[in-house]
């Protein structure tokens, strides 16, 4: 399984995926992408080797055969029993802004909260969470970067206002926040693949 999640944990691949909800060639992929057809051979080699990608049918064309395959599934959830090793080597990673550290995290929260619950609904006590969620749509990458800089400076702040290492009560927290690009309903894209088309 985790080398199944390492497999979609690449951005080319997960857009590989999306395109083959319907079945489709290697080629058709590769004119679609602007990117070459051995590339695109590539990875759906890989993702057929973990099971994400199947072979619907062989055409053959003059001294060539042109597979069209399809993805296995309509939808995917990396879970962190899937991510194994790869959700810990994703957390110990430097680079907070890459894709795998945020699923790594997610991954990770999923399993802590799964214990808690567990524990809680064991003891028959209410777990208390807190979860807050909003929109933004930012100007320019220079104002993501601003924002993100001063969000960091403010929940510092808070941190160091509310945080007690010694209080003989007190129960530490985690607290995540995750940011990443809002996906644009069906409707916007199949009208982006209709102007493409044109």
């Amino acid at each position: 399984m985790a080398d199944a999640a390492n497999v979609l944990l690449r951005p080319l691949r997960t857009r590989i995926l999306e395109e083959l909800a319907e079945p489709q060639s290697a080629s058709g992929i590769a004119r679609r992408f602007s990117v070459a057809r051995q590339k695109i051979n590539y990875h759906l080699k890989e993702l057929e080797k973990e099971g994400l990608v199947e072979l619907v049918e062989e055409k053959r064309s003059g001294n060539c055969v042109e597979r069209i395959v399809r993805a296995t599934g309509r939808a995917y959830l990396v879970s962190a029993e899937a991510l194994g090793s790869l959700a810990h080597g994703a957390l110990e990673a430097t680079d907070r802004f890459s894709a795998a550290y945020v699923v790594a995290v997610c991954a990770r929260t999923i399993r802590e909260l799964a214990g808690l619950r567990r524990a809680a609904d064991e003891a028959d006590k209410r777990l208390a969470t807190l979860t807050l969620e909003t929109e933004i749509k930012f100007a320019s990458a220079h104002d993501r970067a601003a924002f993100a800089e001063e969000l960091a400076t403010r929940i510092a702040q808070l941190t160091a206002k509310y945080h007690h290492a010694g209080a003989p009560r007190g129960r530490v927290h985690r607290i995540v926040m995750l940011a990443y690009p809002k996906p644009a309903p069906d409707n916007e894209k199949e009208s982006s693949k209709s102007h493409e088309q044109h």
